[in-house]
């Protein structure tokens, strides 16, 4: 089933029509893993010509979506804290990539951690996800 599901949420990403705004690509995925790559452009900037948080943000919650929902059955946000450590520059790659810490029947929590291709420490967020029950809506 495990191959199923992750071939369900890759499907899904790819059509998904914000990740496909901001240029999300999903380019790894095992249950309770996920890595996601953004390239950081122009159109990214907040008004000091520095990287939007809410772009990074966007990268970091797809890296966070994916490997919460890994499982099969609907995880949703319930907490993230994200800590900005270093802005990244034009055309940086940058690589979000979501490790689980711990899950249980109703909560799991990852750690998620974003660099550039250089592999500059760009932010770090803790995240906790409520596990409904329910089985992914796009599962066969």
């Amino acid at each position: 089933m495990d191959d199923k599901i992750l071939k369900a949420i890759r499907k899904n990403v790819e059509t998904e029509p914000y990740a496909r705004k901001l240029g999300l690509k999903l380019v790894g995925l095992k249950p309770g893993y996920s890595l996601v790559e953004m390239t950081f452009t122009r159109d990214k900037e907040n008004l000091f010509g520095m990287a939007h948080g809410g772009a990074v943000f966007s990268l970091i919650d797809e890296a966070f979506e994916t490997a919460s929902n890994s499982h099969g059955t609907v995880a949703l946000a319930l907490n993230m804290n994200i800590t900005y450590h270093h802005g990244p520059e034009i055309n940086d790659i940058l690589r979000a990539e979501a490790r689980e810490i711990s899950k249980t029947s109703r909560t799991a929590s990852y750690y998620i951690q974003v660099t550039n291709e250089k592999g500059t420490l760009i932010a770090t967020s803790q995240a906790l996800a409520y596990r409904k029950k329910d089985k992914l809506p796009f599962l066969p």
